[in-house]
């Protein structure tokens, strides 16, 4: 009597065009109330620095540093709120793609604005 080899079990990738076994759907990732309360007192802080950064004067890079703690705290709200941390790089890559061209429309506005007043000095 001849034995067969034993198949072990081995993953089948096939092609699912319904979408019904989505890896991304696979596993859901329950974030504790602590990590929420550390999201929550990390964006306190950062409200309390904008009011802090908002009563100093720092001639024109009050803006530049209002917009770099605001894009903090969106980046704090876009990982845990929006789960972007425990997703696949293909979803991390995407979101900061978005947020990428969001630098890169505020930067060209930035520089508009500081250069309308070039040939007034």
């Amino acid at each position: 009597m001849a034995h067969e080899p034993q198949q072990a079990n081995v993953e089948q990738h096939f092609h699912d065009p319904a979408n019904i076994t989505n890896p991304e759907h696979a596993e859901h990732h329950i974030v504790t109330p602590g990590v929420y309360a550390m999201v929550f007192a990390t964006l306190l802080a950062g409200t309390a620095l904008t009011v802090l950064a908002a009563n100093i004067d720092l001639g024109v890079f009050n803006p530049i540093i209002a917009l770099g703690i605001a894009s903090f705290k969106a980046v704090i709200v876009i990982l845990f709120f929006m789960h972007v941390k425990y997703q696949s790089h293909l979803i991390k890559m995407t979101v900061g793609a978005g947020f990428f061209t969001f630098l890169v429309l505020i930067t060209m506005t930035l520089s508009d604005y500081m250069s309308r007043a070039w040939g007034l000095w």
